[in-house]
């Protein structure tokens, strides 16, 4: 029996976006930042982590790569359906990318978010916003479930961590190193709302329970024991506000003289976004350097073909979900209204930095 997609006519990639030349950094980040009362003085002056990339962020090439990746594994499946994407926070916005599909005729369509794991600014907003741009046209539009448990995915980031710890190796010969696995902070009162709310199913466990599983399969490729922590980057917010810690620049200065390199592992980031190109590539690297550390940052998942291929059976399981021929349970859980509540608001307004990844 072939595989098929329907009653889903195409596919929809939900995702953050970002700028693509200087003059949209200010304007993205006014909409990343809405209702927040932040001034323009200090986006301005988080909009200079974008020009040192050109005023470019990377997000919008690599989203493009997965889908066309993804495209290119529905259609050696045999299934011949548009791959669309649409964004949060820049063009295209999800209410012109759901417009665009109106005026093609699709009344059903499945979405999947650039987003691994479960909270509410990485899961649930997500739900939100594509009700919100959907409403009041004939367009349905089911979203795929978080991918953090998928094989799959831990199989892909043990890939990037081998490579990325023979490659440090080879230059740094013996020596202790640490496994950093790096993912976007987030307030703890949100990440105690995650998921379902349960110790066990919250955002920093979901995190612990990947990097346990990249660390073991890692380890058994590289025939080595291997020494691992998790780490957050790219806090943002009022200082008064806690959020998931350590923050990797933090960690580094914390164990600098018990290593002689490290790699860092962006696991809660399926390709290289602002946060990777800027908080690790940039930031973390040069503490290292400065500490007299070596440093690896391993790749991301990307468009690894066992990735892709985890990403296009997810689709066709929620296919088969909406025809009826699996059960719901264990899929996305935004219709119950119960997963991934939001925190509540501040007191005081936050500082600006977006996140391109949630």
């Amino acid at each position: 029996m072939s595989a098929s997609l329907a009653p889903y006519t195409a596919v929809l990639f939900a995702s953050y976006g970002g700028p693509d030349q200087p003059d949209d950094v200010l304007p993205f980040m006014r909409n990343a930042t809405r209702g927040k009362g932040i001034p323009d003085e200090r986006l301005v002056q988080v909009s200079e982590h974008y020009m040192l990339f050109g005023g470019k962020s990377p997000i919008n090439e690599r989203n493009a790569e997965l889908m066309a990746a993804v495209q290119g594994e529905l259609l050696r499946r045999g299934i011949d359906v548009p791959v669309v994407i649409g964004n949060r926070n820049w063009k295209p916005f999800f209410a012109d990318t759901v417009a665009s599909l109106v005026a093609d005729g699709h009344t059903r369509v499945v979405a999947l978010a650039t987003s691994a794991y479960q909270s509410y600014s990485s899961c649930r907003q997500y739900c939100e916003d594509l009700v919100g741009a959907s409403d009041g046209t004939p367009l349905a539009i089911d979203k795929v479930e978080p991918f953090w448990q998928a094989p799959e995915f831990a199989a892909a980031t043990a890939r990037c961590l081998v490579d990325g710890f023979r490659a440090l190796s080879s230059r740094m010969g013996e020596g202790r190193v640490r496994v950093l696995f790096v993912t976007h902070s987030i307030p703890t009162s949100m990440n105690e709302r995650s998921a379902d709310g349960t110790p066990a199913r919250r955002y920093d466990a979901q995190h612990r329970a990947v990097a346990e599983q990249v660390a073991q399969l890692a380890a058994e490729q590289l025939g080595v024991a291997l020494t691992w922590e998790i780490a957050y980057c790219s806090r943002s917010g009022a200082p008064h506000i806690p959020w998931l810690e350590p923050d990797v620049n933090d960690r580094l200065e914390e164990i600098a003289d018990d290593v002689d390199g490290v790699v860092a592992v962006p696991f809660g980031f399926i390709s290289d976004h602002m946060e990777v190109v800027y908080d690790l590539d940039t930031e973390a690297a040069r503490t290292a350097r400065e500490l007299g550390l070596e440093y690896e940052r391993a790749a991301t998942v990307g468009v690894d073909p066992g990735f892709v291929a985890m990403l296009v059976d997810r689709l066709l399981e929620q296919a088969e979900v909406a025809r009826g021929e699996r059960s719901a349970r264990g899929l996305c859980r935004f219709a119950e209204g119960g997963c991934c509540q939001p925190a509540p608001r501040p007191s005081r307004p936050t500082s600006s930095r977006p996140a391109e990844a949630r």
